[in-house]
């Protein structure tokens, strides 16, 4: 089971602010990339319909503190930790670097839902055939309740 990934990220203009620097908002499109590339390295999508059901993971708190600059055509690197594994919700730590240096730290909880057409969205369990591929990584908080 996976608990950590690690990807890179190069900042592109469309990232940075006017001063040549990644803007703040941008942290919370890279967390949601690697998030999905994390899915995927399992084999599966943050959006995916299996067994007739549609399953989704809306976003329920995200949080970025920032240390230091990162600016256009310098390698980002994004470290995601799962942090807490609950039924319905998934924790995720974010680092992010620049070689040795510290960039920015951030924190995502998603919550599964099913999201069938004509249905309204509704929080369920994680399917097993997910749960089993992911779990919290060593000292995270793995508690069964949300």
């Amino acid at each position: 089971m996976a608990s950590e990934f690690t990807t890179t990220r190069l900042i592109e203009f469309a990232d940075t602010d006017m001063a040549g620097i990644a803007h703040f908002s941008r942290f919370f499109f890279f967390m949601e990339q690697a998030e999905h590339a994390f899915f995927r390295a399992l084999g599966l999508s943050i959006h995916m319909e299996r067994d007739g059901e549609l399953v989704t993971w809306p976003r329920a708190s995200t949080s970025c503190d920032y240390a230091n600059p990162v600016r256009f055509e310098e390698e980002l690197i994004v470290k995601l930790t799962v942090r807490c594994k609950r039924t319905r919700t998934l924790t995720y730590g974010f680092e992010f670097s620049r070689g040795p240096d510290h960039i920015a730290s951030g924190e995502l909880t998603t919550v599964c839902c099913r999201a069938n057409p004509g249905e309204p969205l509704r929080a369920i369990p994680i399917p097993d055939y997910i749960g089993a591929l992911i779990e919290a990584a060593p000292g995270g908080d793995g508690g069964a309740g949300d």
